[in-house]
């Protein structure tokens, strides 16, 4: 289990949970619209090899202040101004699909400050041949067929065991779901497009893109048009895993952080 302080940025606009344990090199981890908890078992396994510190965004978790920021550049400052908060000297910054949107455009617009970037099937790019399904419109027994390789798997982690039918599971999905999702639409909503790819060239940081092989909300066709775009980039496929890639094959992930990161 990760420990926890709260941070005010942005001139006091937002306050910030964020979830710390590990030791080793500094790494910032900016999660999902799916958000991620003090018992996340990726944020665990990750611990062991980095010193992990996990900013939740305005509206997951005791962080708010998200009606504060409303355009892309307004978040995007926002994710700067928590990285300047969190007094990490050179830390790997990584993102996972919004998470991973955020990150790129950190390193795009502070292309001087971030050294070193990982983007886990990150959202922000739009091509019309591929659409991205929209989770906005999805119900929780649509998830593990859309979010993992695994869907058994996707259904014990989701659920924990809960009847994905039962009424009072889908009211309080759907009530932190409202809470979330808020903020995420900013990003995600109605497509996770911002013109991320006219600033992509800006990148410095060094740069490594990881996939599943089976990632059907973001298709792994989508890193051929980062790696278009990035100069500095190395790409990484992981065999049977889905978008939770993180989830399904933590350790494979893992495994290439630590080749950036050493």
């Amino acid at each position: 289990m990760m420990d926890s302080r709260t941070l005010k940025v942005s001139d006091g606009r937002a306050k910030i949970q964020v979830l710390e344990a590990g030791h080793g090199p500094d790494l910032v981890f900016f999660h999902g619209a799916g958000g991620v908890t003090a018992m996340d078992p990726f944020l665990d396994a990750l611990s062991r090899r980095f010193r992990v510190k996990a900013p939740l965004l305005p509206g997951y978790g005791e962080s708010d202040g998200g009606d504060n920021f409303r355009t892309m550049l307004d978040i995007t400052l926002l994710g700067l101004d928590i990285l300047d908060a969190l007094k990490v000297e050179n830390p790997l910054v990584v993102g996972h699909s919004m998470g991973g949107m955020l990150a790129a455009e950190m390193a795009a617009t502070a292309a001087n400050d971030i050294k070193r970037l990982a983007l886990i099937a990150p959202a922000g790019l739009w091509l019309d041949a591929h659409p991205i399904p929209d989770v906005f419109a999805a119900l929780p027994a649509d998830y593990p067929a859309l979010l993992f390789h695994d869907v058994k798997l996707g259904e014990q982690l989701i659920t924990a065991g809960v009847n994905l039918d039962d009424h009072e599971f889908l009211r309080g999905f759907l009530i932190q779901a409202s809470r979330q999702l808020g903020f995420a639409g900013k990003m995600l909503f109605p497509i996770p497009d911002r013109g991320l790819s006219e600033r992509l060239y800006r990148i410095k940081a060094k740069t490594l893109l990881i996939w599943g092989d089976d990632d059907k909300l973001i298709k792994p066709v989508y890193a051929k048009a980062f790696r278009e775009k990035i100069r500095n980039t190395d790409y990484v496929e992981i065999k049977n895993a889905g978008h939770m890639v993180t989830l399904e094959q933590p350790e494979a992930v893992i495994s290439a952080l630590a080749r950036l990161a050493a």
